[in-house]
């Protein structure tokens, strides 16, 4: 059979092990397609960087364009970013080849763009690797459970956030600690603000609710608040309550169907749940849905290797389609739901804060929370031990808005009897 003509946009982590795999298991990866794979060129930014591949240097070409307006069935794209990338792919879409992807941003910013220029020209597009690198979740989500109906989706889905609140959690350690620690040991960027502040999180979130709830979903669609918040203290306080804080990504149904929201925010869950387990650099995705129950997925979420392993099944399945002259499931969003306001987000609170330590402060605290319709489940106050007539108190709420939540923070931080608002955290996963 003619061979499946492949480029690949990008050489750096990812793409180098693709191209390794590629060369490793071509004999088993052309039994398993029915046709052999030729990789016909390799667009970089810097054609003459040494590299860690036994290639043909002649392969390596700095005009992107050029490669994906070349005669290819397949294009795989693991440069990221928005541009050039959109323009790359629906040029590669354009000219005839389906596209695999690993582009979270992208997928997340403009997926409608790419999934309508799919269908219009007839070819696939595959994008497991863009969540949760090696772990297999957006194919079952949309192929092996579109006859279900997913209620929610509950994550840990970046794992530089989640190896350093393993670290504060183990070791009692503070944020800045547990960052210096994931930095040295590669797990951290030099600038680390996409994944500690959530950017990372919410594409991924984007997503998933997208494809669990068949709605358009983009990222400005999600709620985003990042972990560098997070104390040692809020660690001692979720280990009170047998609780640890894990950065989740959290896709919901709303009860009556009618509306969804994506969130992502650092949150204290209980010991019992699944999640709580989930160590280090490991990613992990929750899923509640009618039919199927609770399922979960695990495994590594970063990384060349892994996440090469993702790229190179979605590329086997392109190639499949390509000789069979099929497609795959192309963009769902039939369902047209409407995306809530994080205000209209129900869920429970832990509240600390610093008030002074004399009768009836907790008695004004608590008229507070009952005018704003916030219903307290437990309470704790404590004496500083360094005396200066303050003390702690720990407010955790049954289920209530983040409308009313907020309402009543406010409120709050008026009151003269009340120093400051230590830290606010919500409770899922109950």
């Amino acid at each position: 059979m003619n061979a499946v003509r492949v480029g690949l946009l990008g050489c750096g982590v990812v793409g180098t092990e693709v191209v390794r795999q590629l060369q490793t298991h071509a004999e088993d990866l052309a039994a398993r397609i029915g046709a052999p794979l030729e990789l016909v060129g390799i667009a970089v930014r810097r054609e003459h960087k040494p590299r860690d591949l036994d290639v043909d240097p002649a392969l390596f070409t700095t005009d992107a364009m050029s490669l994906v307006t070349r005669d290819l069935d397949v294009v795989i794209e693991v440069i990221g970013g928005i541009e050039p990338a959109r323009t790359l792919i629906l040029s590669a879409m354009e000219h005839g080849a389906s596209v695999v992807s690993a582009n979270k941003a992208l997928l997340a910013e403009d997926g409608a763009t790419l999934y309508a220029a799919a269908d219009k020209h007839e070819v696939d597009l595959y994008y497991e690797a863009a969540v949760a690198g090696a772990i297999p979740l957006l194919r079952p989500l949309r192929e092996s459970m579109v006859g279900d109906k997913i209620r929610r989706v509950l994550g840990i889905v970046n794992g530089t956030t989640n190896f350093i609140l393993s670290a504060m959690d183990a070791d009692g350690t503070g944020y800045g600690d547990a960052l210096e620690q994931a930095t040295a040991l590669g797990y951290a960027e030099a600038d680390p603000t996409a994944d500690v502040e959530g950017f990372d999180a919410a594409a991924k979130a984007a997503i998933l609710a997208g494809i669990s709830f068949h709605t358009r979903v983009r990222l400005d669609d999600v709620y985003r608040e990042g972990m560098t918040e997070v104390t040692a203290s809020d660690f001692a306080s979720s280990k009170a309550m047998g609780c640890t804080i894990k950065l989740l990504a959290i896709c919901e149904r709303a009860a009556d169907g009618g509306s969804v929201t994506a969130r992502v925010h650092p949150a204290m869950i209980p010991l019992s749940h699944p999640l709580a387990s989930v160590r280090g650099a490991y990613n992990a995705v929750f899923v509640e849905s009618d039919a199927a129950g609770q399922l979960m997925f695990y495994g590594p979420g970063a990384g060349g290797a892994p996440t090469a392993s993702a790229v190179l099944g979605d590329l086997v399945a392109v190639c499949r389609n390509k000789l069979s002259g099929a497609t795959g499931p192309g963009a769902s969003a039939y369902a047209q739901l409407p995306v809530s306001p994080m205000g209209e987000v129900v869920t429970r609170y832990h509240i600390s804060l610093d008030v002074a330590d004399k009768p009836g402060v907790l008695a004004q605290v608590a008229t507070v929370f009952a005018e704003h319709g916030v219903s307290i489940d437990t309470v704790r106050q404590q004496s500083r031990q360094d005396g200066g007539g303050e003390a702690s108190l720990v407010v955790v709420t049954h289920r209530a808005s983040d409308a009313s939540l907020n309402g009543t923070v406010e409120a709050l931080r008026s009151l003269d009897t009340v120093r400051g608002v230590a830290s606010i955290m919500r409770v899922e996963g109950e």
